[in-house]
C-alpha cells in the first residue's frame, strides 16, 4: 500500500469520526456559562441566592462559607432564590492512646440538607444532600482541643458549602439545558459525596 493510500484512508476515518461527533456536540453545556435564564451566566445566578440563618455554631461556620461560596464578590446582588440549609453533626473518637487512655484523634461527621426555593414562591428549584468527614488530633491541653475542633468545623463547613454550590449549580445548569429554565420551578435533586455516616452516633463533645 503507497503512502497515498494510507493517507486517504487516515482522512476517511478522520471526517468519519468528525461526522459521528457532530450531533453530540449540541448536548454538552459548559456549566458556568450562559443558562436558559435570560442569557444570565451562572456565576450571576448563584449571587442571586440568600442563604437563610442557620443555627448554633457549626451553622454559624456554614452559613458564612456559603454567602462566601456563592457570592465571593463582596458585593450584595438582587435576591431571586432562597436557600435553606439543616446540617447535622456527629464526633467519634475512634483512637485511644493506651498510655493515657485518652482519645488521640476525633473525626466529625457533617451532613447537610438544603433546598432552593424562588423569592416569589413556588415548588423548590434545587435540593440535595451532601456530607463532610474531617479527621482532627486532641492533645492533653483543652484549650488546644477545642481550638483543634474548631478548625475541624470550619473546614468541615467549607467542604460542606463547596459541594452545595457546586450541586446547585450543575442543578440550574441542568435545568437550562432541558429549557425548562429554573424560573419556571422544575424539582431537582442531587446527592453529592455523602459519607454512609459513622457506625453509631455520638454526641458532639470536646
Amino acid at each position: 500500500m503507497s503512502s497515498s493510500d494510507r493517507l486517504v484512508r487516515v482522512s476517511r476515518r478522520c471526517a468519519l469520526i468528525a461526522a459521528l461527533a457532530l450531533p453530540l456536540a449540541g448536548c454538552f453545556q459548559p456549566m458556568y456559562g450562559p443558562t436558559a435564564f435570560g442569557g444570565a451566566d451562572m456565576d450571576e445566578e448563584l449571587r442571586a441566592i440568600a442563604v437563610d440563618p442557620i443555627a448554633d455554631r457549626f451553622g454559624h461556620y456554614l452559613a458564612n462559607e456559603l454567602i462566601f461560596a456563592l457570592n465571593g464578590t463582596g458585593t450584595p446582588a438582587p435576591a431571586r432564590y432562597r436557600l435553606a440549609v439543616t446540617p447535622t453533626q456527629t464526633m467519634q473518637t475512634p483512637i485511644i492512646d493506651t498510655v493515657t487512655s485518652r482519645a488521640a484523634a476525633a473525626t466529625i461527621w457533617a451532613r447537610a440538607r438544603y433546598v432552593v426555593t424562588p423569592v416569589s414562591g413556588g415548588a423548590p428549584v434545587a435540593t440535595g444532600d451532601v456530607g463532610s468527614v474531617v479527621d482532627y488530633d486532641r492533645f492533653t491541653s483543652r484549650f488546644a482541643n477545642v481550638r483543634a475542633a474548631r478548625d475541624a468545623e470550619i473546614r468541615a463547613a467549607k467542604t460542606l458549602a463547596d459541594q452545595i454550590r457546586l450541586s446547585v449549580a450543575a442543578d440550574f445548569a441542568k435545568a437550562g439545558w432541558r429549557g425548562a429554565g429554573v424560573a419556571k420551578g422544575a424539582p431537582a435533586g442531587a446527592s453529592v459525596g455523602v459519607p454512609a455516616g459513622p457506625p453509631a452516633t455520638a454526641k458532639p463533645g470536646r
